[in-house]
């Protein structure tokens, strides 16, 4: 199973510029988490600091008890080595092959043979369905088959947790959606702790077991999808809706006289409201049933009665028959207790 990863009252600046201040949030191992915000809200900045690249003003970032923060620089390269990170743009060196662009981080890190880089660079290869093009450069790929190459070099060391910068950026729907199916596939197959960061809404909604948000310099929510999902905090509830009213603006927060004339002025009653549970991705037929899902619904459950009644029924609604009657049963007991409200 993957690691944990415990962030705590993490800030950072640049100059005089506050990034984001007193962030705390606890990634689940072998759970997918996504870190949603609006442009220029400092998410692949946290990225870099989860990872120990960008040090921190205040706050601790403990991988499995080691906090990256403060740890030594040879404490904290053996921390790094429990990660993968897949950049925006795959990251990959233009003038190596598929090959040795996946097969350069065991080059560089470990000291095993070329046949066994062979053997482990064509598992990753064909575990992210790329089996066959290694002898292709960068450069004659699509986008969608770069990405895949850098997750697949992401993987060759083992890691416990992969971060993922953008996953979407210049991808269309189609190939967004086949590198999502990817994700899931590798949780259900490798059990590992992902964070990636994104403003895909549909993304967001489908793809991870926990959802985040920055937002003028702060973390709003962080939590399981089905409170994420449900959630009526506005700048939550404006992202998810990619509405224009509401605290967002188009460069920084509203202030409130803005965000009451522009209530006033906007219309938006034909727009969806796309707030609710939608069905989560699931693993490729034939593969496991993921673990963390599975420990994600037993969190909620234990929770459940602590929620809105409105969020309660959303749950149980969407819920499989089965697991809806096994939460109706378990928090009927909660209930006479006095624990439900």
């Amino acid at each position: 199973m993957g690691a944990t990863v415990e962030v705590d009252a993490l800030t950072k600046s640049f100059g005089r510029q506050n990034i984001w201040k007193n962030v705390a949030l606890t990634l689940p191992p072998g759970e997918i988490s996504a870190l949603l915000g609006p442009s220029g809200t400092g998410k692949s900045v946290f990225l870099k600091t989860v990872i120990g690249l960008i040090r921190p003003e205040r706050g601790s970032v403990h991988v499995d008890g080691v906090d990256t923060v403060s740890c030594s620089e040879r404490e904290l390269q053996e921390v790094r080595k429990r990660f993968g990170v897949l950049f925006q743009d795959g990251a990959l060196f233009g003038s190596l092959n598929l090959y040795d662009n996946i097969a350069f981080p065991l080059r560089e890190h470990t000291r095993k043979t070329e046949t066994e880089i062979r053997r482990i660079v064509q598992d990753k290869m064909e575990l992210v369905g790329l089996g066959g093009e290694g002898a292709k450069v960068p450069g004659q790929i699509s986008g969608g088959m770069r990405k895949r190459a850098g997750l697949a070099r992401a993987l060759v060391l083992e890691p416990e947790i992969i971060l993922v910068d953008e996953p979407d950026s210049g991808l269309d729907p189609v190939r967004t959606s086949y590198l999502a199916q990817t994700f899931i596939d590798l949780n259900a197959e490798l059990d590992m702790t992902i964070l990636i960061v994104t403003h895909n809404i549909e993304l967001a909604r489908r793809l991870p077991d926990n959802l985040g948000m920055l937002f003028n310099r702060e973390l709003v929510m962080f939590g399981p999808r089905e409170v994420m999902l449900t959630s009526e905090e506005p700048v939550v509830e404006q992202f998810l809706n990619g509405r224009r009213i509401g605290p967002i603006g188009m460069s920084e927060e509203k202030d409130d006289a803005t965000a009451a004339r522009e209530a006033e002025l906007i219309h938006d009653d034909n727009e969806e409201d796309v707030r609710g549970l939608v069905p989560q991705m699931r693993p490729t037929r034939g593969l496991p049933a993921r673990s963390g899902e599975e420990r994600r619904s037993r969190r909620v459950l234990a929770s459940l009665h602590e929620l809105p009644a409105r969020v309660r029924a959303e749950i149980l609604a969407a819920a499989p028959p089965e697991e809806a009657a096994r939460w109706r049963a378990i928090n009927a007991t909660v209930a006479g207790l006095g624990g439900m409200p």
